[in-house]
């Protein structure tokens, strides 16, 4: 799902300029699927794609796999539209050093809501 994540979030230059004071590695669990994001200023440098063994990461968000799929749905439901909804319903837990994550949260969510942008323009 977030392979083409680099692809969505560098070509959007307003969400590159948002985040361009972070460099970070985050961590995406989808049940048992992961991602590890590297940022570098604001621009998705890479995304493994997991299982990994001890991961370093800066941040980690993980849900279910139903959850994710309903945010990233292209028209998601109101309490499935946004990270921080995710989170006031239990469903999402953000863990690690959540000082950048907060710092930029507006970045995050940019970069979290790209695959539904990209399912909202292919629809």
């Amino acid at each position: 799902m977030l392979g083409r994540l680099a692809e969505w979030v560098n070509g959007d230059a307003v969400l590159v300029r948002r985040g361009r004071s972070l460099t970070a590695r985050i961590l995406v669990e989808s049940g048992a699927q992961s991602w590890l994001i590297h940022v570098a200023e604001g621009r998705v440098a890479r995304v493994e794609e997991g299982p990994f063994t001890m991961p370093s990461w800066t941040f980690a968000l993980r849900a279910d796999g139903e959850s994710w799929r309903r945010f990233w749905a292209a028209r998601p439901a109101p309490g499935d539209h946004d990270l921080l909804a995710l989170v006031r319903r239990g469903v999402l837990r953000l863990e690690g050093d959540l000082r950048p994550l907060f710092a930029h949260l507006l970045y995050v969510k940019g970069l979290m809501e790209a695959p539904r942008r990209a399912a909202l323009a292919s629809s």
